[in-house]
C-alpha cells in the first residue's frame, strides 16, 4: 500500500509516511460559529472526511482533530447584533453545524476542541514567541509576530514576504504594529468584548494562534496531515508555519491539502452576492442529504467544483443507480451454481477503486471504477448468472466500498410500520391478480418516497433519491 499525497509546501506528490507507524493525525480547521456553514465550507470538511475514511478503509488508525473557533470579531459584532451572549450565540450554531454535518454524514471527529477552551496553550506558546524575540507588545496591550524575525515567511504560499499582507481577518486587526505584515496574536483588552486575564496580560487571542495551540495541544508537534481550503493559505496557514515553528523550534506539519473553491452556478460563492447555499435550506427545498453528499465529494479535491442544479440532478441519479442495485442485490434469489468470474471481477474493482484513491484521492477515478461494476452487476443479474450467495458477495463488496464513501442506504434503514403494511398490501393484491389496487398502492408508496418495483424475485423497494430543485 503507497498511499500518495500532493503536499501544497512542496508542491510535490509524495508518500504518506507517518510519524508513528499504522497511526495518522489530521487537523482540518473547522467552522467560526457566528452563523450556518455554506456548502463551500462542508466541500472542504467532507474531503477532509473522505481521505479519514479511507485512511481508515486502508487500515490505519486516524485520529481527527477539527477545531471550533468560537471567539473572533464576527461573533463578538454577532452577538451584540442579537443582542445575545457570545456564549448563546456560539453553542446555537454549533448546534447546527453538527446537524448539518450528520445529515451529510460528516464523521464525528475524535476531537473538537474549542478555541475559548485552549487560552492557556495559546498563552503558552505567545511566551515563547516573546521570549525568543519573534513577538512584541503594542501600547494597548496587543501582541504581534515580527514577519522580519522569520525569513521562511511565505513559503508555503509562494508569496513575496516583502508584499503587503492581505485577508479579511487580517484587515480587521485595527492595532497599532511595527511593520504592516505583522500579524496579530494576542489582542488587547476594550470596552464591550471579552477578555481573560492571563500570563500575558489581559485581552483575547488573535484567530491565528487557535489553531496553532489547539493541533499542538491535540497531535504534538509535528503532526502528519494539516487540511483546509485553498482561501486558508495565505494568511492563515502561512501565519500558523510561522508562529508554530518559530515557538516550538520543529517542523509544524508534514503535509498540507488544500482544496479548491466551490462554485455557485459558476460564480465564487459569497454572502455579498446572495447565492451562498446552505445545508439546512437545500434538505428543506427537497434535497436528498445523500445526493448532496455524493455532488460535494464526487470531484477531485484540487479540483473546483461547480455546484449547479444539473450537478445535483445527476448527484441524485448516481445514488439512485447504486440504491436500485443494492436493492436488486438484496431481493436476488438463484439457486444455481456460483458464478466462477465474480470473484476476480470484484478484486479488478477493489484495485482499481484502491488504486484511484491511492493516488492524491482521486475520488473521480474511483467512482469510476465503481460503476464499471455496477454495470458489469446488473448486466448478471439481468442474465440470472449469479447465484443468491453471489448477490450477498457483491452486497458486501458494496457495503465494505460505502465505509469510504457514506452514500449508500442505511441497512438498519427500517421502514414505518404503516409504509411496511402498504407493502405488504400490494404483494397481496398482487397476489390476488387485483391489478388496479396494485397500482394504486404503487401510487400511494411513491407519494411517500417509496419506489416499488415488480422483479422475478418478488417485489423490490427502495427509497427515492430526491435531487430537488436549483
Amino acid at each position: 500500500m503507497t498511499i500518495r499525497l500532493h503536499d501544497t509546501l512542496s508542491g510535490e506528490i509524495r508518500p504518506l509516511e507517518p510519524l508513528e507507524a499504522g497511526h495518522v493525525g489530521i487537523y482540518s480547521c473547522g467552522p467560526t460559529v457566528y452563523g450556518p456553514t455554506h456548502i463551500g465550507n462542508f466541500r472542504s470538511f467532507l474531503f477532509a472526511d473522505l481521505l479519514v475514511r479511507y485512511l481508515r478503509y486502508r487500515g490505519l488508525t486516524v485520529t481527527w482533530v477539527m477545531n471550533i473557533t468560537d471567539i473572533d470579531d464576527k461573533i463578538i459584532k454577532g452577538a451584540a447584533a442579537t443582542g445575545t451572549s457570545i456564549d448563546e450565540l456560539t453553542n446555537r450554531w454549533l448546534d447546527v453545524f453538527l446537524a448539518d454535518a450528520a445529515a451529510v454524514r460528516m464523521t464525528l471527529p475524535d476531537v473538537l476542541p474549542r478555541a475559548t477552551e485552549h487560552i492557556d496553550e495559546m498563552v503558552g506558546l505567545i511566551e515563547k514567541l516573546l521570549e525568543r524575540g519573534h513577538a512584541y507588545r503594542t501600547d494597548d496591550g496587543s501582541i504581534f509576530f515580527r514577519i522580519s524575525s522569520w525569513p521562511a515567511y511565505g513559503t508555503l504560499a509562494r508569496l513575496d514576504p516583502e508584499q503587503m499582507r492581505v485577508g479579511e481577518r487580517v484587515e480587521a486587526d485595527e492595532y497599532g504594529k511595527d511593520d504592516v505584515r505583522d500579524f496579530v496574536l494576542w489582542k488587547g483588552p476594550k470596552p464591550g468584548e471579552p477578555s481573560w486575564e492571563t500570563a500575558i496580560g489581559p485581552g483575547r487571542p488573535g484567530w491565528h494562534i487557535e489553531c496553532s495551540a489547539m493541533s499542538i495541544r491535540h497531535l504534538g508537534a509535528p503532526f502528519d496531515i494539516h487540511t483546509g481550503g485553498v482561501d486558508l493559505i495565505f494568511p492563515h496557514h502561512e501565519d500558523e508555519i510561522a508562529q508554530s515553528e518559530a515557538a516550538t523550534g520543529k517542523p509544524f506539519v508534514r503535509t498540507w491539502l488544500h482544496c479548491a473553491h466551490l462554485q455557485m452556478s459558476g460564480a465564487k460563492m459569497a454572502k455579498s452576492a446572495g447565492n451562498v447555499a446552505r445545508v439546512s435550506d437545500l434538505l428543506e427545498a427537497g434535497i436528498g442529504a445523500r445526493a448532496l453528499r455524493y455532488a460535494l465529494i464526487s470531484v477531485h479535491y484540487r479540483a473546483g467544483l461547480n455546484y449547479t442544479p444539473d450537478s445535483i440532478v445527476a448527484a441524485a441519479a448516481a445514488v439512485d443507480r447504486l440504491d436500485a442495485l443494492v436493492a436488486a442485490l438484496a431481493a436476488y434469489r438463484e439457486n444455481r451454481p456460483d458464478d466462477p468470474e465474480l470473484p476476480a471481477a470484484l478484486e479488478a474493482a477493489r484495485s482499481a477503486f484502491e488504486a484511484a484513491l491511492d493516488d492524491d484521492l482521486n475520488i473521480s477515478a474511483g467512482l469510476g471504477a465503481l460503476f464499471d461494476l455496477v454495470r458489469e452487476l446488473n448486466r448478471r443479474i439481468d442474465a440470472r448468472s449469479l447465484s443468491t450467495a453471489d448477490a450477498g458477495r457483491a452486497s458486501d463488496w458494496l457495503r465494505a466500498t460505502d465505509r469510504v464513501l457514506g452514500v449508500l442506504p442505511d441497512e438498519s434503514d427500517a421502514l414505518e410500520a404503516e409504509l411496511q403494511a402498504l407493502l405488504d398490501e400490494r404483494i397481496a393484491a398482487r397476489t390476488a391478480r387485483d391489478w388496479a389496487a396494485s397500482d394504486r398502492l404503487r401510487g400511494e408508496l411513491a407519494a411517500r418516497g417509496i419506489s416499488v418495483e415488480d422483479t422475478r424475485d418478488g417485489q423490490r423497494w427502495r427509497r427515492l433519491v430526491e435531487a430537488g430543485h436549483g
